[in-house]
């Protein structure tokens, strides 16, 4: 009673107690600036508390190491982390039809809410080239990835077998829809090895995501693994010479999820309803070509207001590209994630 009674005479006194301010974890580079732009500045405006951006590598380690000394709130995950973290009891669990209503539930595509993650866009993990590498014939195809004869030079690549095994075994010919069965087996396992074999000699390997657009646009590497959005920056913002090849695109799903050790649940809550309505994601994909994961949201994406570019057409989601997509299996790469490095690491091991 005392307490209550004291908080109403500091109103009264100084005015209404500044709302605390929520911290979300993220990915940094366009990416970042284009939700501060897009949800974090309309979320502020709409609810008086601010927003403050902390930049993390997308890993359930720093989660694990940083989350909780760090006080985030809030964090941006890729959805088959966010199912490790989950399962290890590091996230908070979401009723998402709470959050967003339970009709709008059939509004998200490609992927369902899991138990602790909502998912808000999605990316692809494209292959783009530079353009001055190749004046006759282009690579259409992610084979041309793997031909060294018929398209020469440096391949940069994510040191992970994320991403590079599903593409090898596409290149071999296996359907979209056969590929992570076979990545389940030690047979596929050794052809997808075997195909990268093929490059050895010709990959430079990158860490960070702004990587290997930077390494096209400085002839380091001819071709590159890397995710549209970089690309699609560097080439409209940079007016670098990339060009993203869309056959072999793997889509991904990146979700919103709440750390298990914020204390300010409720408003993260409030900021997960917020960034989840249909003209949050539009806003987004109108600056950054990552699509939105709402049915509904397309309908109100328009011209990037920077460039006046049409961003529909550069969306990985959208309906009008060529070539194959394969859906990333987020719950075969969080049941296989050890697996994988372990063969990754002693491949990497072998003399060439």
């Amino acid at each position: 009673m005392l307490r209550s009674s004291f908080a109403a005479l500091w109103i009264v006194l100084c005015g209404p107690v500044p709302a605390q301010e929520l911290t979300v974890a993220t990915w940094g580079g366009a990416y970042e600036a284009a939700q501060r732009q897009a949800v974090f500045a309309p979320f502020t405006e709409a609810t008086g508390r601010k927003v403050a951006a902390v930049q993390y590598d997308g890993t359930v380690a720093a989660l694990r190491e940083r989350g909780g000394p760090e006080g985030w709130d809030v964090i941006d995950m890729l959805a088959d982390q966010a199912r490790v973290a989950c399962a290890e009891g590091l996230l908070l669990r979401l009723d998402a039809p709470s959050l967003v209503g339970r009709a709008a539930m059939e509004d998200f595509s490609p992927r369902a809410s899991t138990r602790c993650a909502i998912p808000q866009n999605v990316y692809a993990r494209v292959m783009a080239y530079d353009e001055r590498a190749f004046p006759g014939i282009k690579p259409t195809r992610i084979r041309d990835f793997f031909d060294t004869a018929g398209f020469p030079g440096k391949r940069a690549i994510q040191r992970s077998p994320d991403g590079i095994l599903e593409w090898a075994l596409l290149a071999e010919g296996v359907p979209p829809e056969q590929v992570y069965g076979l990545l389940s087996t030690d047979r596929g396992l050794r052809l997808a090895f075997r195909t990268l074999d093929t490059i050895r000699a010709d990959i430079i390997w990158w860490d960070d995501p702004a990587e290997p657009g930077q390494m096209l646009a400085e002839r380091r590497a001819v071709m590159a693994s890397g995710f549209n959005g970089r690309f699609f920056d560097m080439a409209t913002r940079d007016a670098a010479p990339v060009n993203i090849v869309w056959d072999g695109r793997i889509i991904g799903t990146e979700v919103w999820a709440i750390p298990a050790t914020t204390d300010r649940a409720q408003a993260a809550r409030d900021f997960l309803a917020f960034a989840l309505r249909p003209a949050s994601m539009a806003r987004f994909s109108e600056l950054i070509p990552y699509g939105p994961t709402r049915k509904s949201a397309f309908a109100q994406i328009g011209l990037n207001p920077v460039t006046g570019v049409p961003m529909r057409v550069h969306l990985p989601n959208a309906p009008q590209h060529a070539g194959r997509a394969l859906i990333r299996d987020s719950a075969w790469n969080a049941h296989t994630r050890d697996l994988r490095q372990r063969r990754f690491e002693a491949w990497l091991d072998q003399e060439e």
